[in-house]
């Protein structure tokens, strides 16, 4: 065997060590063995940089890891956090992006704070279920009892809290800033901060993905002034998301039933402003 040939079967052996040692089991997420989330396993097995729709782990786009750790998350300063911001995770490419966009606003007399940042999916249904169950109040009523049709109760909720396993705030590429109601945005300080987001956040890759809806976006969730996802590292999850999510796997929760007549991935985890896709 000449050199060359020795260097082509070392390079064989190498990338199938790398590249094919983790499989899926049957339900398609991977096993306790493996990392939980899909940038750890392309980091370990170094075979790709970036994720495409075939690479990322089921288990981490339905938020079933813990971003604590995991290695691609960072924890939020405090100096940029609020609220149930504080100590919480964003993946670092996402922070990386973010601090620099909160210097430049800070640069202009605006102010950034991060009010809410990744939620796994055991805090969604946290979340969910408070609501689902009336122990937490949707519009100061107890829907359990208002309303007792699951399908109402549940497009109710999605007003404005995504089902577990569908949220963006999964995968550490979205985050909440300043306020959680549209009117703090519409007049004085709110209003410069969205006009300055709306104006600049672009050229740090961050979109606003619950806009208005209207005839550009009909379906989803009511319009988020405060909801913003950076868009390079989120329109892989939401592509790989498309790729290899199916309405099967939502489930693990209270209400988990409604989530295909409702059509909760096509028009809830798709139904995003086409400027963030």
């Amino acid at each position: 065997m000449n050199y060359f040939s020795c260097l082509l079967v070392v390079w064989m052996l190498s990338f199938s060590l790398l590249g094919f040692g983790c499989q899926e089991n049957g339900k398609g997420e991977h096993s306790t063995e493996e990392t939980l989330s899909g940038d750890s396993l392309m980091a370990d097995s170094l075979v790709m940089s970036e994720p495409t729709p075939d690479s990322v782990a089921v288990s981490y786009l339905l938020g079933r890891f813990d971003p604590e750790k995991d290695t691609n998350f960072v924890k939020i300063e405090d100096k940029h956090s609020e609220g149930s911001g504080r100590g919480a995770y964003l993946h670092r490419e996402t922070y990386e992006a973010f601090k620099k966009m909160y210097e430049a606003a800070k640069a202009d007399g605006v102010q950034l704070v991060i009010r809410s940042a990744t939620r796994n999916f055991y805090r969604q249904k946290e979340i969910w279920e408070g609501k689902w169950t009336g122990s937490t109040k949707v519009g100061g009523k107890d829907l359990s009892k208002s309303t007792p049709d699951p399908e109402e109760r549940a497009l109710t909720i999605l007003l404005y809290s995504s089902m577990p396993g569908t949220s963006r705030h999964h995968w550490g590429t979205d985050m909440d800033l300043n306020a959680f109601e549209n009117d703090y945005f519409k007049s004085g300080k709110g209003l410069k901060e969205y006009q300055w987001l709306t104006e600049n956040a672009h050229k740090f890759g961050f979109c606003q993905p619950y806009t208005e809806k209207g005839e550009n976006r009909p379906n989803g969730y009511e319009e988020e002034r405060w909801h913003w996802s950076y868009v390079p590292l989120a329109k892989k999850y939401l592509d790989a998301y498309g790729n290899q999510v199916s309405m099967e796997m939502i489930e693990g929760f209270k209400g988990a039933e409604v989530a295909g007549p409702i059509g909760v991935i096509e028009k809830y985890v798709f139904g995003i402003n086409e400027a963030c896709k």
